[in-house]
């Protein structure tokens, strides 16, 4: 793969099923290099049984048309459009095509909106949306250098959860729920393209909280959404479910149904509307405690209004489904209810597995292997499930579900997939220094391009450290083998996806046994002689988590040629104060200032020789960007050969969804060190 090959990563994301199982809408997206954007467009597939042969049918041609809904009288699909620089609004077509209706305006959601969910009648919309504060955020009035970031207000910060990364601050821009008549629209009414003879959205919700993931509830008189409205917000992680009278205005007080001490990720009612389910994390008595733990699937019949709230445990009425070894955190919130139970995605060595979860705990594994399920749909009665699933060749690709595997329902990774540049993952385990299994892959360089081998190495180190490395193709891998590099990268202890145990592994002891790990992975691929390796030869590279373990590795031995350190974890003390997630993760990561500083690579930094590249987002609130510049600034200091790579704009997630230019940019700087450092 080379790095201009970017623009062929298409991928299936959002299905969305007609209620009798029919079709699907799926939308497909790549980066864009002409305008520097993810953009793409929505698709019908036939979904049903004997459909084999249908070709797909492109439903939508904006700029980027994502979050597809289907009516439940399966005529209209509702979806999010984004203008090229612009926020996402509603828009309305129908399923058998034609001219799609604006239904929101930049004017009512200068921030954008969120996802839509229909009413269980088809008349209205619901869907979350940030609410700026009067005078913030591009809607301030008056002349031209009175309108920007510069010129407002100050911020007064009462709470350590204030911001995040990929945003911004939050306390001046609060999610809410939003309900939209849309009978005026479906009905005929109002140009094509045209929001202005609509209705406009009313606001449900208001108030110094966030409001998202706004679910019906079945007779469509109620909202239930995802709040932290306890005592203490923003100091804890607790969130809870709340409801609300769908046809409220600006409600400031809204119903508990489910608290305590849970941080709930994702809600689903089942169609009857008699069963609540929940992905929610477990949290100690402080709210806190989030660190390694998996989030769990939960049930509870729903409470009739005013009955009072579940209290976040099984005394309290809620049932956990799922045991601690069970990780459902990735992706996140992929949690649908049917008439037969709940599909949720389980991580599991590397796969994403689908499961169906009935109400008495039994399990069905619906899809597993060597895949990646990224997304789900199903109708109502269960009868007809899809998913987009990633695998070795794929970015996404819609499947439906059926006894003895998916059927592929797309190809959208054919361009990618026809340049013959696409490699595959060979996997491999080795014992760590005590023993335990380290699982992981190596992608080699076709022979037919460089020969051979032995070939040069870069060990990859995942981010986390609880996440995983596994079966979908993986640009950051693909790019290095077709320059010539074998990549061996996996999962160490700390990593998801292998019981609890495993990822707590490290809390209180992190750059120990995972550093084993990593390290005993790279041994045991290098001594395995039907892998052409040359072990005298090899690199290091890694972000965020594997940012930290690429400079700890660093201060520890000088067996690598060179180094990349990216939007690094470098020193758990400054972390504290300017991290979004600073005020709570280096406590429960590291559990006392001494370890903190002692596992922190910036305290051993002085030991460091290898020549290190160091990349940085200079809008990274994850990883602040003055853990990079103070980490290439002491290796400067110290003789180390060293250089900082700063990307204006970017946040944390520039690798994954950052300026398509920037990604290919990063890649050629990639290059670029490593031909001088580690040539083929």
């Amino acid at each position: 793969m080379l790095p201009t090959d970017l623009s062929l990563l298409a991928g299936c994301s959002s299905p969305a099923l007609a209620p009798d199982g029919s079709v699907a809408v799926v939308s497909v997206t790549a980066p864009d290099l002409a305008t520097d954007e993810e953009r793409g467009s929505l698709w019908a597939v036939a979904a049903g049984g004997g459909t084999d042969g249908v070709e797909p049918r492109r439903l939508t041609r904006g700029h980027r048309d994502t979050a597809a809904a289907t009516s439940p009288d399966g005529r209209w699909v509702a979806f999010l459009r984004a203008e090229p620089g612009g926020r996402p609004q509603l828009h309305l077509v129908e399923l058998a095509g034609g001219e799609p209706v604006a239904l929101t305006t930049d004017s009512q959601l200068p921030l954008g909106a969120g996802a839509p969910r229909w009413s269980p009648d088809g008349s209205a919309l619901a869907f979350a949306a940030r609410v700026p504060e009067p005078g913030r955020y591009g809607t301030a009035t008056g002349p031209a250098h009175l309108r920007g970031p510069d010129a407002e207000p100050p911020r007064l910060i009462t709470a350590p959860a204030h911001r995040v990364d990929g945003v911004g601050h939050l306390t001046d821009r609060r999610h809410h729920a939003f309900v939209l008549d849309v009978t005026a629209a479906t009905s005929g009414a109002g140009d094509a393209g045209d929001a202005g003879d609509l209705p406009a959205p009313r606001q449900v919700t208001d108030g110094d909280a966030d409001d998202t993931s706004p679910t019906w509830t079945a007779d469509g008189s109620s909202l239930l959404v995802l709040s932290a409205r306890h005592d203490g917000a923003g100091r804890d992680l607790r969130r809870g479910v709340h409801r609300v009278d769908a046809s409220a205005e600006r409600a400031t007080e809204l119903e508990p149904v489910v608290v305590g001490d849970l941080a709930v990720g994702a809600l689903a009612v089942d169609p009857d509307g008699g069963r609540l389910w929940l992905l929610a994390t477990s949290l100690d008595e402080r709210g806190l405690g989030a660190v390694a733990q998996p989030e769990s699937l939960w049930t509870a019949p729903l409470p009739a209004r005013g009955g009072g709230p579940l209290a976040g445990t099984a005394a309290g009425g809620l049932e956990r489904l799922t045991g601690p070894d069970v990780d459902l955190g990735d992706p996140a919130g992929s949690l649908v209810a049917d008439a037969l139970g709940a599909l949720v995605v389980e991580r599991s060595r590397g796969a994403l597995r689908l499961l169906r979860v009935r109400p008495d705990g039994s399990r069905e594994v619906l899809l597993d292997g060597h895949l990646q399920v990224v997304g789900v749909a199903s109708t109502p009665d269960g009868a007809t499930t899809v998913g987009v699933v990633a695998d070795g060749t794929s970015r996404g690709e819609l499947v439906r579900v059926v006894p003895g595997g998916p059927v592929r329902l797309t190809d959208v990774g054919a361009p990618l997939r026809a340049t013959g540049r696409l490699r595959p993952l060979v996997e491999v385990e080795h014992p760590s220094r005590d023993g335990h299994p380290v699982h992981g892959w190596v992608v080699l360089p076709d022979p037919g391009l460089h020969g051979a081998g032995p070939h040069p190495v870069l060990l990859l180190v995942h981010g986390g450290p609880h996440a995983q490395y596994g079966w979908a193709l993986f640009d950051e891998a693909q790019v290095a083998a077709g320059a010539g590099y074998a990549v061996v990268m996996g999962n160490p202890r700390g990593s998801a996806g292998y019981g609890l145990a495993h990822g707590e592994a490290v809390l209180g002891a992190l750059g120990t046994v995972d550093a084993d790990d990593v390290t005993a992975l790279l041994d045991g691929a290098l001594a395995d002689t039907s892998l052409p390796l040359d072990p005298e030869r090899v690199g290091v590279m890694g972000g965020s988590y594997g940012g930290y373990m690429t400079a700890l590795l660093t201060t520890r031995t000088q067996r690598f040629a060179a180094a990349v350190v990216e939007r690094g974890y470098l020193d758990a003390t400054s972390f504290v104060g300017s991290a979004d997630i600073g005020w709570y993760f280096p406590d429960q990561l590291h559990g006392s200032e001494e370890a903190m500083r002692e596992q922190s690579p910036m305290t051993h930094v002085a030991s460091v020789r290898t020549p290190t590249l160091v990349v940085h987002s200079e809008q990274d609130w994850r990883c602040p960007v003055e853990q990079g510049q103070r980490w290439w600034t002491a290796l400067r200091r110290q003789g180390v050969e060293s250089e900082l790579l700063l990307f204006p704009g970017e946040g944390h997630e520039l690798t994954r969804s950052g300026r398509p230019s920037h990604r290919v940019a990063r890649f050629e700087h990639l290059q670029r060190w490593w031909d001088r450092h580690l040539p083929v």
